[in-house]
């Protein structure tokens, strides 16, 4: 029965992960850095990580003008820790990996806001383009700068699980993509 299959709406959280991951530094997030996906499958917690994340990020806190970030993830990278889901999260119901390999987010305008920062872009999954505020957190660690943030999406806005895994009451249309980038100071 297909409805016991793992659910792959983490690509969309994915993709909000990489709008938080536009905060990072000018350079590629190293291996510290994670770009995940919570939601729910039956009422339960489920969460997956992108093994592919690039970043270019220009971020000055002095000169916020100047700021700007490009995500892009590869959604076949994403690893809910068994090959058979992944594959299955791969396919046309969930990302379509295959027409649409990369989520993107690319900024717009990045504010201060609070005691962290707000980022405003596009993030586009799956062929949907959506504009995102973005929440983040902000701190310098040595050499490298560190954003932490968690954007909540609707995975159905982005097609993600179309057929019968539309169905809300087997996967929650709700999904976090948390991030937490750690890439090297300028």
């Amino acid at each position: 029965m297909k409805h016991q299959r793992f659910n792959p709406f983490y690509c969309a959280i994915a993709a909000v992960l990489l709008s938080a991951s536009v905060l990072a530094a000018a350079a590629t997030a190293d291996a510290k850095s994670s770009v995940a996906v919570v939601f729910k499958q039956l009422n339960v917690p489920v969460e997956g990580k992108f093994k592919q994340v690039r970043a270019d990020v220009q971020f000055d806190p002095a000169n916020l003008a100047a700021a700007r970030a490009r995500i892009d993830i590869d959604v076949a990278s994403f690893d809910i820790g068994a090959a058979e889901y992944n594959k299955e999260v791969a396919g046309k119901d969930w990302f379509n990996a295959a027409a649409y390999p990369t989520a993107s987010f690319t900024s717009t305008q990045i504010k201060a806001s609070g005691a962290g920062y707000s980022v405003a872009g596009s993030l586009k999954i799956k062929g949907k383009t959506s504009d995102v505020v973005i929440p983040v957190q902000y701190s310098k660690q040595g050499s490298a700068q560190v954003f932490d943030g968690v954007l909540p999406i609707k995975r159905l806005q982005f097609d993600v699980g179309s057929g019968e895994w539309k169905d809300t009451s087997l996967v929650a249309d709700e999904v976090q993509i948390k991030f937490h980038l750690v890439v090297p100071s300028k």
